[in-house]
């Protein structure tokens, strides 16, 4: 049996289960998001940037459930909000004007959905102007682990991350400028610019972590609204990639994979077993990558025990 527990985070619920084989009911996953407008640092130096969020964060919570459950979903707009959002979800099949309409600040949406795909996918706002609400940081993750659990063709990592990579605008970019890509200043990962690359920035204090050997899953989705990821392991290739996160939709020993907007991957990479290494996870567009697009995974003996591993998907 499956463990299931749902986190509370700052009044926002979480849920999270692992893949442990096959079972034979589904569950009902209560997940609840808070629109919050606030200042958010959006680089390693520490500058902000007013974002418009899902619980305070870019990207919002990761929320994690198995193939069939259902989600039984209650968004929140903050009172203090000036704009109208809403939520959507790539991984339901609901009505667009029903289940997705937007809510006024201090308003409450709840629907649920069927899970009934595997894969990893995006969430986010899709309230007018979805250019505009989407690139100030209104996305997220949604994991449905398949039902089968793990198999040959779909092995248990050793762990797992979530990158997420989305558009940073100068300060002030208008809704229909935002559309057109004007005024386009950068790659977040996570949430800021080169987030987890101290090769290219020396501000940044943190990486990725693996040790010598371990299968390394990543979660990729791209939330940039108008330019596809080229995502390729600097010395090293793509053990399996799996396109949407759907185990059926395998192939091996890729060396680059395209994501086009609002897609997302799941991929493996398995480092040397014999010696500590480094791979700069990279969108190989070179303006993506030269612009914040670049993540190091750092593989050695002492790596941190807890990253990537009991729900510790995205590192902050």
């Amino acid at each position: 049996m499956r463990h299931l527990r749902t986190l509370a985070f700052a009044g926002l619920f979480t849920a999270i289960a692992g893949v442990s084989g096959s079972v034979a009911w589904a569950d009902t996953v209560p997940v609840k998001l808070t629109v919050v407008e606030k200042e958010l640092v959006i680089d390693n130096k520490g500058t902000t940037q007013k974002m418009w969020t899902y619980g305070g964060t870019v990207p919002g919570p990761v929320v994690r459930v198995k193939e069939g459950d259902v989600v039984d979903f209650t968004l929140t707009n903050d009172p203090k909000n000036q704009n109208s959002h809403s939520m959507d979800f790539h991984a339901a099949v609901v009505d667009v004007l029903d289940e997705f309409g937007e809510i006024k600040p201090g308003e409450s949406k709840h629907f649920t959905f069927s899970a009934d795909h595997p894969g990893v996918f995006i969430y986010h706002c899709g309230a007018s102007s979805m250019a505009e609400h989407i690139s100030r940081g209104m996305y997220g993750v949604i994991i449905v682990d398949p039902k089968e659990g793990y198999s040959k063709a779909f092995p248990k990592p050793d762990r797992e991350y979530v990158l997420v990579h989305g558009d940073l605008f100068e300060a002030g970019t208008s809704a229909e400028d935002r559309a057109m890509n004007n005024h386009w200043t950068g790659v977040l990962v996570n949430g800021k610019v080169f987030h987890y690359d101290p090769v290219h920035d020396p501000n940044a204090g943190l990486t990725l972590e693996a040790a010598p050997g371990e299968r390394v899953r990543l979660y990729f989705v791209n939330a940039m609204i108008n330019e596809a990821a080229a995502l390729h392991p600097i010395a090293g290739i793509w053990d399996r990639v799996w396109d949407n996160g759907n185990p059926k939709n395998i192939r091996y020993g890729m060396q680059t994979v395209e994501v086009p907007p609002a897609h997302g991957l799941t991929v493996d990479i398995v480092p040397p077993a014999d010696r500590a290494t480094n791979n700069a996870i990279v969108d190989h567009r070179m303006k993506h990558a030269l612009n914040g697009g670049i993540t190091v995974l750092m593989t050695s003996k002492s790596a941190d025990p807890a990253k990537g591993r009991d729900g510790n998907l995205v590192i902050r």
